[in-house]
């Protein structure tokens, strides 16, 4: 006699968000990205089918970054000295979609100049996230938004000291924008109330709940995830929203990545290890209910790629 599987019943789903604008809708980009519409936890496909997998994007900068790990900065090579010749070797390197990530030296001409470039390298759908400075966000964040009216940007970093500028300047001008809050369920609820009383529409929206990196925090924020996603299959409509997370962000300021020297050498290779603690750091929180994952090394998306594909059939 065959054994029935029993399957949990949920009343509601995760929105079903696209970033980027194809020429019929008004933009450059010659693919989109859509992610969410799930209705069921991660992978669970045997209760119901997983609309959209989870996607891949590089992180790039506007200027060649000074605090990241010798490992990337020989890896991308004089690459990173263009945001533009970056997107195309990111793309070439399997991203799916780009975070083009502003500084604190940047003037609103030069970030908009980054865009512009990027956009023009590639077709991929690009966010824009500021330096993390909520003024120097707002100052940077509008200009950009300006000067690419219409391309369904991602734009961040929104959070709830400066959410009224991104989310006015993404209404103004078609974009999405993404909420960044403290590992928290009630807060990342709170500033989603907040987005969408402004009058956003619910489907420009993406959530980042914030996590830490394997061995780093991670367990929390797995555990914020995994709640935010229960109370959004519970029929929570202001937790039903695709998740991202800066997954090499956080993975490659660990020491375990940042480290070549003066560790134990049971450890390993120092390069391997890197990279595995952001695949590691990846499929935790891909487990998780992450939507889109924000790496910076080209053999994690190619791993984590196989593994998503592999999810997606099992």
């Amino acid at each position: 006699m065959p054994i029935e599987i029993p399957k949990e019943k949920w009343t509601g789903k995760v929105r079903v968000v696209t970033l980027g604008a194809t020429a019929a809708e008004g933009g450059t980009r010659t693919r989109v990205v859509t992610v969410g519409g799930q209705a069921c936890m991660p992978f669970l496909h045997f209760e119901h089918p997983t609309p959209h997998p989870p996607v891949l994007a590089i992180e790039i900068k506007s200027r060649p970054p000074t605090d990241w790990s010798p490992i990337l900065m020989e890896t991308w090579g004089e690459a990173i000295r263009n945001p533009a010749t970056w997107a195309a070797a990111a793309e070439a390197a399997g991203a799916e979609m780009f975070v083009l990530w502003l500084t604190l030296e940047d003037t609103p001409e030069e970030a908009t100049q980054a865009v512009r470039a990027v956009l023009g390298a590639s077709g991929l759908p690009l966010a824009v996230f500021g330096p993390g400075q909520a003024e120097k966000d707002n100052e940077l964040l509008v200009a950009v938004a300006e000067a690419a009216k219409g391309e369904r940007l991602l734009l961040g970093i929104c959070e709830d000291k400066n959410y009224r500028t991104i989310v006015a300047t993404a209404l103004a001008n078609g974009h999405l924008v993404s909420a960044r809050s403290p590992m928290d369920v009630n807060l990342a609820k709170q500033l989603n109330i907040l987005i969408t009383d402004m009058g956003l529409p619910a489907d420009r929206i993406i959530m980042d709940p914030t996590t830490g990196a394997l061995g780093y925090g991670i367990e929390y924020g797995y555990s914020v995830m995994e709640r935010l996603r229960l109370s959004a299959l519970q029929g929570d409509s202001m937790t039903q929203f695709p998740m991202l997370v800066t997954v090499g962000f956080e993975a490659w300021k660990t020491k375990e990545a940042k480290v070549g020297e003066g560790v134990p050498a049971s450890w390993g290779d120092w390069q391997q290890r890197a990279i595995d603690w952001e695949i590691g750091t990846a499929m935790t929180l891909i487990e998780a209910g992450a939507d889109i994952l924000v790496l910076r090394h080209p053999e994690s998306v190619k791993r984590v790629k196989a593994a998503i594909t592999e999810l997606m059939t099992a």
